[in-house]
């Protein structure tokens, strides 16, 4: 998400270079400095850092697909691969539509199998 730790002094010092270029490998969530950089940076915008506005010369990159984090289908084959299928799943990362679409498929495997599923979703 490129909001803390060594990354952002390598930013901070490298964005507004044209010589270099800025890879991401999976999902920057809204409201973050690697969301602005993979949607501003394209156009030469800008990104802001402990208040101070830093322009992106750096060609930004991003690769899509299954990376660190598994898709929805995924994720349901993981929980319901289980022997015993959990009765507290707690959605904590991800877009609020996205963790609401996953909620409502689980919840129906669950009801398929005739199984109660206590939720913790934040932000849905």
């Amino acid at each position: 998400m490129c909001s803390s730790g060594r990354i952002v002094n390598y930013l901070k010092a490298m964005l507004g270079d044209p010589r270099h270029d800025v890879l991401f490998v999976g999902y920057q969530a809204r409201g973050t400095p690697g969301h602005a950089i993979q949607r501003f940076g394209p156009r030469n915008g800008y990104v802001e850092f402990d208040g101070q506005r830093y322009d992106i010369r750096a060609a930004v990159h991003s690769i899509g697909g299954y990376s660190a984090h598994a898709d929805q289908a995924g994720l349901v084959e993981f929980v319901t691969g289980m022997g015993q299928w959990p009765n507290d799943i707690r959605l904590v990362h991800g877009e609020v539509a996205a963790k609401a679409a996953l909620q409502r498929v689980l919840l129906t495997r669950y009801a398929q199998k005739g199984l109660s599923l206590h939720f913790n979703a934040e932000g849905t």
